[in-house]
């Protein structure tokens, strides 16, 4: 009869110590090593508080499940691929010291039994780590035959799709001593100190540098209590599935996986389930997903917690789950790791086919990320995604996947594509750019609730687009007064409406404008500064009340290149409109629109001022500007 379950209590060392063809295996869908130096503190801390209150009982670190799937061979980490990094880490780190230890330790009488313990811990470790026979080490440290048996350290193996550094932990046991191991750690670019490393070498540094191991009796006692007195309970279990359900209903001391985590590992339990094939591809397709998210999360775009939650809208919208019993809209909606893996699991008992659906949509947003209408819709709500992703949903049959699984989309749908997100991204623009401007939020009727209820035609392809705009039209138009808005505008002391302003006034007169990351906002007349007199009374403004207001008015304010902006500083008016100043670069050399009309207006005038009636002149400018692009005039 085929095994099951097979729970054990096991010593630390015992569950490290693995037989010579077994190995431990981080599964696809796990997430990175996450671990920071906080989780370590408080590992250390367990371990020696326990040390100090001298109990007879052993430590107790929580569960760890295992699949044992494919035969007995590979232990793959279900819950506990955090701690078992960690506590492989920690040995290393624990094996340098005593080998550091045993060489400067004085050779006499008084220390031959400490001598003898840390000869014991050493053979411990290297037979736990490096699968050797005690018998086969030396009892104090020989570089040539520790290197060769650092070298044969193979008991875990990352296959993760979402670890950047696979082979960084290898790196770190494979090495002779912590300087051998700070060379070869992988460097981060553009970052400083410790932040430079990986969290495998910071966490591992971290337990090398720990003053308390510079005492010979703390290291020797340390490294046995966590070898041989802190224990685990070690679940194997031969079905992943079953595997898979026990950690989602145990808690345990690793860390916990977040709700896509837990989504992707039901995937890929059915795809393991269906075939090799498919269980394959799906790691395959889940690979390049995270690829792709990863940098479109660093550009503030989207993750993969967030296309789950744009398919979860699109899929409730389509099914008409958001529609009540009285035929109204329920904005109320449902936990995202609920709804996939209780509510609605036939989404993902199709796990290719899904994965597919999160791949086009990634792509997607890819496209959209460029679009300088989505740049500055952005900045008002990320609410605005969810809604969007449904309309992109129309677009599926844009993209096609090619033999070799990668996906494709031609040059004439590419071009379609762009037309469609700007048209669309124009009208939630106008809609959260009132949002940012009234009192209600997000969840009033007049956001939430329409969006909910204009998402079902949004989603619809059989719907016009023209449809949907008459929607907006009238929404707007009877929900809000285009001279209250426009008395807001000019009351108005935030940034979000500088990029609005900026986008319209380049369209107004036909200017190109390139939304980049090193965008910043400029206060032509600035707030401080050692001018701050004179700059007042060339605005003319002696009250500095009045200065304080003026200064945050959406006419006082533009886009300009960060370089630029932080070169002039608080420079007067006519010093940041001068074509150059020593080294500084004034508004001559920006990009920006605003900035380069500034510079044509005031080209020939040798002493420019900025003053109070000219901030007026900007903000009713674009006032007027914003209030016509929001009533759709």
């Amino acid at each position: 009869m085929a095994k099951e379950i097979e729970p054990k209590l096991v010593s630390i060392g015992d569950y490290l110590k693995l037989d010579r063809d077994v190995k431990f295996i981080i599964p696809e869908f796990q997430r990175k090593y996450a671990w920071e130096i906080s989780h370590c503190d408080k590992l250390w801390t367990d371990i020696t508080d326990f040390i100090e209150s001298d109990r007879r009982d052993p430590y107790f670190f929580g569960t760890v499940i295992i699949n044992c799937q494919n035969e007995d061979s590979e232990f793959k980490l279900i819950d506990g691929q955090q701690r078992t990094t960690t506590f492989m880490l920690l040995l290393k780190a624990l094996l340098m010291k005593i080998n550091e230890t045993l060489e400067n330790m004085v050779n006499d009488s008084d220390s031959e039994s400490l001598r003898r313990g840390l000869r014991e811990r050493r053979r411990n470790i290297m037979s736990i780590l490096y699968k050797v026979d005690p018998e086969e080490i030396s009892d104090e440290p020989n570089i040539e035959k520790d290197s060769k048996i650092y070298n044969t350290f193979d008991n875990l193996v990352n296959v993760s799709n979402q670890e950047t550094y696979k082979e960084e932990l290898t790196s770190i046991m494979r090495s002779l001593n912590y300087v051998d191991a700070e060379s070869k750690a992988i460097k981060l670019p553009y970052k400083q100190k410790d932040n430079k490393y990986t969290n495998f070498f910071r966490n591992f540094k971290h337990f090398y540098y720990n003053n308390e191991l510079n005492n010979i009796t703390f290291l020797n006692r340390f490294t046995k209590t966590i070898l041989e007195e802190c224990q685990i309970i070690r679940i194997k279990s031969w079905k992943v599935e079953q595997a898979i359900e026990m950690f989602n209903s145990l808690n345990s001391d690793g860390m916990p996986l977040n709700d896509s985590d837990i989504i992707y590992s039901k995937m890929y339990a059915v795809a393991a389930a269906i075939s090799k094939e498919d269980e394959k591809s799906l790691g395959e397709k889940w690979s390049s997903l995270v690829e792709l998210t990863n940098d479109l999360e660093a550009k503030k775009i989207v993750g993969i917690t967030s296309l789950l939650n744009q398919k979860m809208y699109l899929h409730r919208c389509l099914r008409k789950e958001t529609i009540n019993a009285s035929g109204g809209v329920d904005v109320t909606t449902p936990g995202l790791r609920n709804y996939f893996t209780n509510l609605n699991t036939d989404l993902i008992r199709n796990p290719i086919n899904f994965c597919n659906e999160l791949i086009i949509l990634a792509e997607i947003w890819n496209i959209a990320k460029d679009n300088n209408t989505i740049k500055v819709l952005l900045n008002f709500s990320d609410n605005s995604k969810l809604f969007l992703a449904s309309y992109f949903h129309r677009f599926d049959s844009y993209f096609k996947f090619g033999e070799d699984g990668k996906i494709e989309i031609s040059k004439e749908n590419k071009e379609k594509l762009n037309e469609k997100i700007d048209e669309v991204a124009e009208l939630f623009l106008r809609l959260f750019a009132i949002l940012s401007l009234v009192d209600a939020g997000y969840s009033s009727s007049n956001f939430k609730s329409f969006l909910f209820e204009e998402e079902l035609k949004l989603a619809d392809d059989s719907v016009p687009f023209e449809e949907i705009i008459a929607d907006f039209d009238n929404h707007i138009n009877k929900n809000w007064n285009q001279e209250d808005l426009n008395s807001r505008i000019m009351d108005y002391d935030k940034n979000d409406m500088v990029y609005l302003n900026e986008f319209l006034f380049a369209k107004e007169n036909n200017k190109q404008l390139i939304i980049s990351s090193d965008i910043d906002i400029e206060h032509i007349m600035p707030q401080s500064g050692k001018n701050k007199d004179v700059i007042k009374s060339d605005a003319g403004m002696d009250d500095l009340n009045m200065f304080n207001e003026y200064i945050n008015k959406i006419g006082n304010k533009i886009l300009l290149e960060y370089d630029i902006n932080r070169s002039i500083g608080n420079e007067w008016f006519r010093t940041k409109i001068a074509t150059k100043i020593a080294d500084k670069s004034g508004y001559v050399d920006s990009k920006y629109p605003i900035a380069q009309y500034l510079v044509e207006l005031y080209k020939n005038n040798s002493k420019p001022y900025w003053t109070k009636d000219d901030i007026d002149t900007a903000t009713t400018k674009a006032s007027e500007r914003i209030t016509k692009f929001i009533f759709g005039k």
